[in-house]
């Protein structure tokens, strides 16, 4: 047993440069190895050291999980100072109430999270941390054992208010240990599947978030890959993408990505049902091609942070992957019992660990002691030990023949009717949950003339047409003092939750109580039908107030949905529902009926029609065959080292020199100095004017050498298109065949990085790619005009570009190209005019604070005051 959790630090040194975590942020991918973590903790450490902030003080961290996160707690950690981790996702006046209270010494986090707190209050954001942190490292301060505290977790849970709990080393310790001495016997085989990839997706702020992200990788050398999107076609495409292992997520997830597969396979519900009784070998190979769309590597699911349905347990286990789940609480450090990786207790939540005691109260209440639990908790100011050795953890469970625990419910949410049974809500809320079209299901009690009876509120994912067959069905499965008599339909897709996926019972007990007392003073209410959930998440999304309400609504003309628009509408319901319709159905809803339609997995027969005409159109055979791909060619064989050889010589021995003799142009020339800080800076998204076919050689003989040679474009979609189908894009749709076509295609796409970037679908594909070129180094430049200025006069910025900065996270490069417009408007010829002149800006970043809005607004006013000016006024 390791005396302490700094040791960890050691493993950090000797994993070195392999991968501890990758972060998928926006578009981005952003690597960080072992040995860049433990620097950045040891710096962090320093940092704590020059402003004298000393073992038993405190540090509050608010931030999305992150590589900075993981290191601004390993440095408190190695100066016996207590991390106070916050949860993202809360709001920011309990946040300010827990600084207050922990006198906190220092807030790190986020800059979007941090500036909601009281500016009196000394902070640090991740965002300024290679320039603030102190340069040395500080090693581990002397004293540090078992009984150091390690951190105060403030939990809020689904009910009651947030408690800080006082976890200490040892308390970890004994948590982690018992893993780490299980994992020997399996050291052996890790080189078979060596680098083992986790794919996190829980909040560091939690302890069961903590267990996979912070404890479990080192000891394994496993890489630890980060998402906050948790949508099923990210998570499913990250999976496959990044070879991931593992999955480490709440139950919640699980059920969507099951969701996900049910709608993606039709037939996928009949195959399991022929599959009961079969082999581990012989699922794997019924379900091969599930395997292949997760990626052959991928072989388990972690699940913790609440209950795990048996029906949904038994899907993934029938699917032929391996089901790990885990029991404990925050008081506890996480783990009470786990089940085996390779000897599954189907049905249970597995053995209790080593070093924990656990027996069962009177009522079937779980009690718990051990070194991993916590023995006090942070109030008023301070610490205060716990009175019992014994925790009551408030879950009732039963013992199964093998010793293993099984869940059963929430001690403070079993109902006990009028007749006296107790009634669990989790085998209520399972057996709904398992039927078609049901998002989420919670059982509250109802107060009746009889006493406190179960009531169902029931999320579906489209309008609840199946909400009456889905409560029939569930009660086919129950025991008769089960069935569900009393049920409302929620209004939303889903039901309030907290960030771990918990359904937050205390918000629908109340909105079902309102519901009630409304109906008594004899109001019609039907759960806050008046406000429609998709038409608010539209108007919040497009700016405007919609000219109308019902089905009939048409989303361009009377909701204001541009096509950008759309995508970010398309986000925001991932965001809500964690599963959307097919790539591109969206874009071709034209009503609020169609929308509605898609988003509960449905098509509606108007699209299907008007894809009928579409092809009946007199176009060519490949254009339509494009309309139902639905999407463009993202090559990345221009990346390859050759053709980066290919296309450096080309910039520098054709385009450089002929741009020299042919435009004469003028630039704004860098300083050495400058170029050298713009090489430090990239990658970097370079945004222009747009006035000519020529912009690109213009810009890349005005850019430093280190940017031009590294350098992906994107393009007209719809150019590109046309030149790769035998189609001349100057002449459109009825060009006829155009021989040169591929050709040309060829030599844009090699010579000049190119990528394609539609104005009317696929932006986020597109976005997408950019981030992965980004991610191999390439500085992006994108035309946010969308279209060619014949007169020079800068055109509005398209808002695409402001979320595609967003997304990206780099700093952004202004460019303006003056003059070539002007003398075509002139009707002059611009060989050697000595009119054309190239301004490079100062590069501009943005933090998370700035929205896509206002990103394109200053990008706009920057480019412009470039043009106006020019270089002779600039001089």
């Amino acid at each position: 047993m390791r005396d302490h959790l700094a040791t960890l630090l050691d493993d950090f040194r000797r994993h070195g440069r392999a991968i501890a975590i990758v972060r998928h942020q926006g578009n981005r991918r952003r690597v960080t190895t072992y040995a860049e973590l433990a620097r950045l903790a040891g710096r962090f450490a320093a940092l704590l050291v020059e402003r004298n902030i000393g073992a038993g003080e405190r540090v509050l961290i608010w931030a999305e999980n992150s590589a900075e996160w993981v290191a601004a707690f390993l440095g408190c950690m190695l100066r016996g100072v207590l991390a106070v981790p916050l949860d993202a996702a809360g709001a920011a006046d309990f946040a300010a109430r827990v600084a207050a209270d922990t006198q906190t010494k220092l807030v790190v986090g986020d800059a979007a999270l941090i500036h909601q707190l009281p500016s009196d209050l000394p902070r640090l954001l991740f965002e300024d941390w290679e320039q603030a942190l102190p340069a040395n490292e500080a090693g581990a301060i002397g004293g540090l054992g078992k009984e150091t505290p390690l951190q105060i977790l403030f939990t809020s849970g689904t009910t009651g208010e947030p408690k800080g709990v006082v976890i200490t080393h040892g308390n970890v310790l004994a948590s982690v240990d018992p893993i780490e001495v299980g994992a020997e016997p399996y050291r052996r085989y890790l080189r078979l599947v060596k680098p083992l990839r986790i794919l996190h997706t829980l909040p560091l702020s939690h302890v069961f978030g903590q267990t996979m992200g912070l404890w479990i990788p080192p000891i394994l050398a496993a890489e630890l890959h980060l998402e906050s999107r948790l949508t099923a076609p990210r998570l499913i495409e990250t999976i496959h993408r990044e070879r991931i292992s593992v999955l480490a997520a709440v139950p919640r997830v699980l059920a969507m990505l099951k969701a996900h597969l049910e709608a993606s396979y039709p037939g996928l519900a009949a195959e399991m049902e022929a599959a009961e009784g079969a082999k581990a070998l012989g699922r794997w190979w019924r379900f091969r091609r599930i395997h292949r769309v997760l990626g052959l590597k991928f072989w388990a699911f972690v699940s913790g942070g609440g209950a795990l349905a048996g029906p949904l347990e038994e899907f993934w286990n029938r699917l032929g992957f391996v089901l790990i789940q885990g029991y404990g609480m925050t008081e506890t450090t996480a783990l009470i019992t786990l089940n085996h990786p390779f000897h599954v207790a189907r049905g249970t939540i597995g053995k209790p660990m080593p070093g924990r005691e656990v027996k069962l109260g009177p009522d079937g209440e779980v009690l718990v002691r051990g070194a991993s639990i916590s023995a006090a908790t942070w109030s008023g100011g301070k610490l205060v030990k716990r009175a019992s050795d014994w925790l009551a953890t408030g879950d009732i469970a039963a013992v199964a023949e093998d010793g293993a625990l099984r869940f059963l419910g929430r001690k403070s949410e079993t109902i006990v009717t009028s007749a006296g049974v107790n009634i669990h809500p989790e085998d209520l809320e399972a057996a709904v949950e398992a039927q078609p079209g049901v998002a989420a299901c919670a059982v509250i009690a109802q107060e009746t003339a009889n006493g406190p009876e179960p009531c169902a509120v029931v999320a579906c994912r489209g309008m609840g047409e199946g909400a009456v067959q889905a409560i029939e069905a569930a009660n086919a499965q129950l025991a008769e003092f089960q069935k569900i008599r009393r049920w409302v339909l929620w209004h939303e897709p889903d039901l309030p939750r907290t960030s771990t996926g918990k359904v937050r019972r205390r918000a629908v007990a109340e909105e079902l109580e309102r519901r009630q007392q409304a109906a008594a003073a004899g109001q019609v209410t039907s759960f806050g039908a008046a406000s429609d959930w998709l038409l608010a998440l539209i108007a919040e999304v497009s700016g405007e107030v919609p000219r109308g309400v019902g089905d009939e609504l048409r989303l361009t003309e009377d909701l204001l949905l541009d096509s950008l628009g759309r995508i970010q509408l398309a986000a925001a319901i991932e965001q809500r529902m964690g599963t959307v319709a097919a790539e591109g159905a969206l874009e071709r809803a034209e009503t609020l009926g169609e929308l509605r339609a898609l988003i509960a997995g449905r098509q509606p027969e108007s699209i299907a029609m008007r894809v009928s005409e579409t092809a009946a159109a007199d176009l060519p055979a490949v254009q339509v065959a494009a309309a139902e791909r639905g999407s463009y060619l993202y090559p990345t064989w221009p990346w390859t080292r050759p053709m980066r050889w290919l296309r450096a010589a080309f910039v520098e021995t054709a385009v450089r020199p002929l741009v020299g003799l042919l435009a004469a142009p003028r630039f704004a020339q860098l300083d050495e100095k400058a170029a050298a800080a713009l090489a430090g800076e990239a990658p970097l998204l370079i945004v222009s004017n747009h006035v000519s076919s020529y912009d690109m050689p213009l810009l890349q003989a005005a850019l430093p050498g280190s940017l031009r040679r590294r350098m992906a474009v994107a393009m007209s979609a719809e150019m590109l298109d046309a030149y790769r189908h035998f189609r001349n894009p100057e002449r459109g749709a009825a060009s006829g065949f155009y021989l040169p076509g591929p050709l040309l295609y060829g030599l844009i796409t090699a010579l000049f990085n190119a990528f394609p970037l539609s104005r009317l679908r696929d932006f986020q594909i597109s976005f997408t790619h950019a981030g992965k070129a980004m991610d191999r180094g390439f500085s992006v430049l994108v035309f946010p005009e969308g279209t060619r200025s014949e007169t020079g006069k800068l055109a509005r910025f398209r808002p695409g570009i402001g979320l595609l900065a967003r997304q990206c996270g780099a700093a952004v490069l202004p460019v303006a190209i003056r003059g070539v417009g002007e003398l075509k408007a002139e009707g002059k010829n611009w060989f050697r005019s000595g009119r054309i002149e190239v301004l490079v800006g100062e590069p501009i970043r943005f933090t998370t604070a700035d929205s896509e809005s206002e990103i394109t607004a200053r990008l706009e006013v920057v480019v412009g005051k470039m043009l106006e000016e020019g270089i002779g006024n600039r001089d």
